[in-house]
């Protein structure tokens, strides 16, 4: 290939990479843990009744009861069938305002149902633990707060800058690929050991990008994508089979009683019949008193990927057990709708159970470190280096040093604030009105926080005062845990399962991660270069600088 063309897409990587980069790393790191987002919500939950509570055959007194005192839980709830520290009881339901978000969960009211011991209904208000979702919301928005259409579209930008930056980086590695893709050069040159690295990890985790980069451009414009595909192909009727599923007013006609609902131990057996292999958890009631009532069967197929984060469902009419569509269920869909759940399924890691899910947050995390890696080998090859005489340290370009500054306080900003978040989501659980909200103004504290210590101190002084707080975060995730065990008085709690125990070693690997990488920061702030932008020296005046440097040379 040409030089010119390698130099051209070089252009396009760098940029692309340098616009994207930082929100990047924030979708990916968010996106990292996300995969692991009900064990994050099992760890925060505080302890509840749980599903156990109503035994099954008793749930279709349950559903007549709250159906009766709460019309308005008609329009969808839930009838939880596992046991989880995040499931606070068999049936659960929400009420949104008129003019809220679908995708914003803490702008909902949520309700749990349960029997007393004399048969009646009691109805409570809940607080559910609201970490995962959250977290969620920052990896779908790339960072930004609420998860809006127009944030989306944001996100959708980025995944298409991300995209060119993926085609033109591997444009600019083919013509050295056979001679540079293993070789990982160690030793006193930081900056080609990082580029090898970079390059490495970037080529062997291609495909994944990929598939990330293109599947989060369909979900940005998802809508308008159906808006376009309904009005071509299907006159409208696209829209209005959507809007029976639980989301519009139903067609009129004769409203149906609750009374004549099926068990649910029936519905289950319908569902069996069909897919044997078919695990059910929830069962969704949508539009239970009206003339196209469902029920959507949620649950997973080890031997089969699911369409949707949550899984896939079977819908069936509560009332006569008539299969309304399998569709979406996993194992059970034709060649086209299997296509499309493909990228569903490829994007949320539901296929291949616990050892993909696995990989996809090691995947995402090295992500984030190359998006990261990616604008520090953009800084260090602009730098200004000292003269070969051994002179006073250069003071670095302000555009370099705003840029390094920038890294280090959105990417270990972040870092630090999730960590934040999900401890805050533990201690504040029960003390505070609007724990979704409370969730946003943590980790933006300690987010924006960390930009502006990072533009304060420089990026070479901050990124190990970073890496330390992002340590102690991370390091109070299983302290959290020890003092719940310690000293219940408290108030706090710590769950014995192994989804919420896998929360507290992975958060301790982690702040041994953020520990190290701090320590190993330090010793190249101490030890490195004079004149590099990692040293305090490059981010000092004039003058600090040129008193710095005797020091440092000696």
């Amino acid at each position: 290939m040409r030089s010119d063309y390698v130099r051209i897409y070089k252009a396009v990587h760098t940029w692309t990479g340098i616009l994207s980069g930082m929100a990047l790393f924030i979708a990916f790191y968010a996106g990292a843990l996300t995969v692991f987002k009900e064990p994050l919500a099992r760890w925060a939950s505080p302890p509840a009744a749980g599903a156990a509570a109503v035994p099954l055959e008793d749930a279709p007194a349950l559903i007549a009861q709250v159906l009766a005192s709460r019309p308005d839980a008609a329009r969808d709830f839930r009838l939880h069938l596992q046991a989880a520290e995040h499931v606070p009881a068999r049936l659960s339901w929400h009420v949104r305002e008129a003019d809220a978000d679908d995708h914003d969960a803490s702008s909902a009211r949520h309700y749990t149902a349960t029997l007393e011991a004399d048969g009646t209904a009691r109805v409570d208000e809940a607080r559910p633990a609201q970490v995962g979702a959250f977290i969620d919301v920052l990896h779908r928005v790339v960072g930004l707060p609420f998860d809006t259409d127009p944030n989306r579209w944001v996100m959708g930008v980025v995944a298409a800058l991300y995209t060119l930056a993926l085609i033109s980086g591997v444009v600019v590695l083919l013509p050295s690929l056979v001679k540079d893709f293993f070789a990982l050069r160690v030793g006193r040159n930081l900056k080609r050991m990082w580029l090898d690295a970079h390059n490495v990890v970037g080529i062997v985790s291609l495909p994944f990008h990929l598939v990330m980069a293109l599947t989060a451009v369909v979900f940005a414009f998802h809508d308008g994508i159906y808006h376009l595909q309904d009005r071509m192909f299907h006159d409208g009727k696209l829209t209005a089979a959507f809007a029976g599923g639980g989301r519009g007013k139903a067609p009129p006609g004769p409203a149906r009683d609750p009374a004549s609902l099926l068990a649910p131990a029936e519905l289950l057996a319908r569902v069996h019949e069909l897919s044997p292999g078919f695990a059910p958890n929830a069962l969704q009631y949508l539009n239970t008193t009206s003339p196209r009532a469902v029920v959507r069967v949620w649950g997973h197929d080890a031997a089969a990927l699911s369409p949707r984060a949550a899984g896939g469902f079977v819908a069936i009419d509560p009332y006569d057990g008539r299969i309304v569509s399998a569709d979406y269920l996993p194992g059970r869909q034709d060649g086209a709708h299997t296509l499309v759940s493909s990228f569903f399924a490829a994007h949320f890691a539901t296929f291949g159970g616990t050892p993909v899910q696995w990989a996809y947050f090691l995947l995402g995390l090295a992500g984030a470190w190359l998006f990261y890696s990616g604008n520090l080998l953009w800084i260090e090859s602009r730098r200004r280096k000292a003269a070969r005489d051994g002179g006073a340290a250069p003071e670095q370009r302000r555009d370099v040093r705003l840029l390094a500054a920038a890294t280090v306080g959105v990417c270990l900003g972040c870092v630090a604030g999730v960590s934040a978040t999900i401890v805050a989501g533990k201690w504040l659980s029960g003390q505070v009105a609007d724990l979704g909200a409370w969730h946003r103004y943590v980790y933006y504290a300690v987010f924006f926080a960390g930009v502006g210590w990072a533009f304060l101190r420089g990026a070479a002084r901050a990124s190990v005062h970073l890496l330390v707080a992002a340590a102690l975060f991370t390091f109070m995730i299983p302290l959290t845990t020890l003092l719940a065990w310690l000293f219940p008085a408290l108030g706090l709690w710590a769950h014995g399962s192994p989804a919420s125990l896998g929360v507290n070693a992975t958060a301790l690997a982690g702040g041994l991660c953020f520990l190290g990488m701090a320590r190993a920061t330090a010793r190249r702030l101490a030890n490195g270069p004079a004149d590099s932008v990692w040293s305090p020296a490059g981010h000092a005046a004039p003058a600090e600088a040129a008193a710095d440097a005797p020091v440092r040379a000696s």
